[in-house]
């Protein structure tokens, strides 16, 4: 195997398994919304310039949901730095964690209210904080 980001075969294989979209934290989260008679965008670019994506959007009232990894975000409760890689992987995730930083600060000057979730944290509080939100925008 030429030099890559990953410490071995196994290790890329692993992390290019990984989704993107449609993990189940989102889809947990995308049922009970859903469930509740909301209706969004999925995996979409709120604003057409940024080339960014939102997992959850409501284009008409601007909301944008974001339900990050812990480990690609780097959560301050559940994330460890891999040891093996592991110069490559600290540039990751304090790049990951810049993009994020920025993507809220863009979409807020923009008129958006951002909502930014950890995959760990409760579906049925995340449903309900959107639909608090929607509700409050709408």
């Amino acid at each position: 195997m030429d030099r890559s980001w990953a410490s071995s075969e196994a290790a890329r294989r692993t992390m290019q398994g990984n989704r993107g979209r449609d993990t189940k934290p989102e889809m947990a989260v995308r049922r009970l919304i859903h469930a509740n008679g909301l209706r969004y965008r999925v995996n979409a670019r709120p604003e057409g310039d940024l080339r960014r994506t939102a997992d959850i959007v409501f284009t008409r009232i601007k909301v944008a949901v974001f339900i990050d990894g812990c480990f690609w975000h780097g959560c301050p409760t559940h994330f460890t730095m891999p040891r093996a890689n592991r110069e490559f992987w600290e540039r990751k995730i304090q790049h990951n964690m810049a993009r994020d930083g920025e993507t809220t600060m863009v979409l807020t000057q923009r008129g958006w209210t951002v909502l930014r979730f950890w995959e760990h944290e409760s579906p049925d509080d995340i449903a309900e904080t959107i639909a608090t939100t929607v509700s409050e925008r709408g």
